[in-house]
């Protein structure tokens, strides 16, 4: 049996985002246009009433209006153990601060796979929740984004305006 998954699309400051619930937890946050969109099929049922899509709405509305800086709905993301892992690592970057991909490695168990890590991160099935905009390169320098890199760059600088200052000076 199919799992139904529910949706519902919401506006943010950056574009669309659709809002995808698998039972009571989140699976996926997406930007309308991002590299790895899911498809949407019959088994996605358009659903503005779930519980977890009214609270992933709501704490987005706070991300961007700067008065949230952690999420806490219920997750339940869809990927390998690796890619999993990766995600953990990642949602564990404080609201404001940057790591890489190298860091990332690290954390994971897996010194020296950055380009792994790099491709895990790029699949993120949870972008913002799961903060892979603040994963950056070894140098400090803004590389992919799923949802592309002036949007990351936005993100950065809603976190930590001074960013948007040493990213315009570079």
């Amino acid at each position: 049996m199919k799992t139904i998954h529910g949706y519902t699309w919401v506006p943010s400051p950056l574009g669309s985002i659709l809002l995808v619930a698998s039972g009571d937890a989140l699976c996926g946050l997406y930007f309308g246009d991002q590299k790895y969109f899911p498809g949407i099929d019959g088994t996605w049922q358009q659903d503005e009433s779930r519980p977890v899509l009214r609270a992933a709405r709501r704490q987005l509305d706070e991300y961007f209006a700067g008065s949230r800086k952690r999420f806490d709905v219920p997750l339940a993301p869809n990927g390998t153990p690796f890619q999993r892992d990766v995600w953990n690592a990642i949602a564990q970057v404080p609201w404001g601060e940057t790591s890489t991909y190298s860091a990332l490695a690290l954390r994971v168990g897996h010194a020296g796979s950055a380009r792994a890590v790099g491709a895990a991160t790029g699949r993120n099935p949870l972008c913002i929740i799961v903060p892979c905009h603040r994963i950056v390169g070894s140098d400090g320098s803004l590389t992919g984004y799923a949802g592309g890199l002036e949007r990351k760059q936005k993100l950065l600088a809603l976190e930590r305006p001074s960013f948007a200052l040493t990213q315009q000076a570079a």
